[in-house]
């Protein structure tokens, strides 16, 4: 019943199309038309769905006209964000039982579906065979999510690990205790065994003062997905193209890259197009990771997207970790000015 991949993504929003013609035109998606056990899943009456798609990312994006239909309720409560993460295994039901025998709590049978992190589900779906990009679709920017990072509750984390090894049949990978000035995190890093499925999960120390996590927990009203990040072969020509699509990156401050060749020596990519772009490294024993984060477009601030390249780097290191949490905080301190 291992897990293989992320089939798709399943992000309920106030106007699907709206947010499929954003991820169009930011990142060089391409809308087609939904699988038809994709629309069993996710048609009713009162809801639209629309599917784009780059590399082996999917987006299945819904929306709904009526307040109480399930979609229409999430993105009330939520502003809007992640719903649910389809899972692709060989067996679909397998998968299914073993979560349940594991303590899962099943939502949608028929669906394959599961509780997993607060309102954010798991769907358990049929492996998805690679295909060529549609036509015309334009240059690709992106090969793959490479992470989902979930935002938990103080006191969560110990259990939302253990369901990922249990109920999942991931492993932990990584696991490091973040202290930003007066602020702290604690956070896990869990995978599949296929190496294709990566949660990063974080919960904030209470005992600290209260810094991004805990604003996401109460802007977003619970448990969800702080930010996808989608992985690239090439990261400064995704970023240049785009930010000539009008994304915008957080920056980064110029000493950041004076100390790059004493914290790390030679970078794979020039201190020059890092510094020119904004791109963080790290490295860990296997190569280094490449990373950029993009300014958050959600209308409470709590979701955003990452850019990641990886030069054979296969886990994320404390320098990672602690700059997606100052990012984040740079943000934050922009917009309050």
């Amino acid at each position: 019943m291992s897990i293989q991949s992320i089939a798709h993504v399943e992000y309920h929003s106030a106007d699907a199309d709206a947010t499929a013609a954003a991820l169009c035109a930011d990142y060089g998606f391409t809308a087609v038309p939904p699988e038809p056990d994709q629309l069993a899943a996710a048609e009713s009456a009162h809801a639209r769905t629309v599917l784009v798609r780059q590399g082996g990312i999917r987006f299945l994006l819904r929306s709904a006209d009526d307040p109480a239909h399930p979609v229409a309720r999430y993105a009330a409560r939520h502003g809007e964000g992640v719903a649910a993460l389809a899972l692709s295994c060989p067996d679909p039901q397998a998968a299914l039982d073993r979560a349940e025998r594991h303590g899962a709590r099943v939502l949608d049978r028929a669906g394959g579906l599961v509780a997993g992190f607060g309102d954010t589900a798991l769907r358990f779906v049929p492996e998805v065979p690679a295909a060529p990009e549609p036509a015309g679709s334009g240059p690709q920017l992106l090969d793959a999510l490479d992470h989902a990072a979930i935002c938990l509750p103080a006191g969560q984390l110990a259990d939302a690990v253990r369901f990922c090894e249990a109920a999942l049949g991931m492993h932990r990978i990584f696991g490091e205790y973040i202290e930003v000035g007066e602020q702290a995190m604690d956070s896990s890093v869990v995978q599949s065994a296929s190496g294709e499925v990566t949660f990063t999960l974080i919960e904030p120390d209470t005992s600290r003062r209260a810094g991004q996590i805990d604003t996401f927990l109460a802007d977003h009203d619970g448990a969800g997905v702080q930010h996808l990040a989608f992985r690239t072969g090439d990261i400064a020509t995704a970023v240049r193209g785009a930010r000539d699509r009008g994304v915008a990156f957080l920056t980064t401050p110029g000493t950041y890259y004076d100390a790059l060749a004493e914290r790390l020596g030679e970078t794979a990519i020039p201190v020059e197009t890092l510094r020119e772009l904004d791109v963080l490294v790290d490295q860990d024993h296997g190569g280094q990771l490449f990373q950029i984060f993009a300014r958050s477009t959600h209308p409470r601030r709590t979701y955003f997207v990452e850019l990641i390249e990886r030069q054979g780097a296969g886990t994320f290191g404390t320098a990672n970790i602690k700059a997606l949490y100052e990012a984040v905080e740079r943000q934050r301190a922009a917009a309050s000015v």
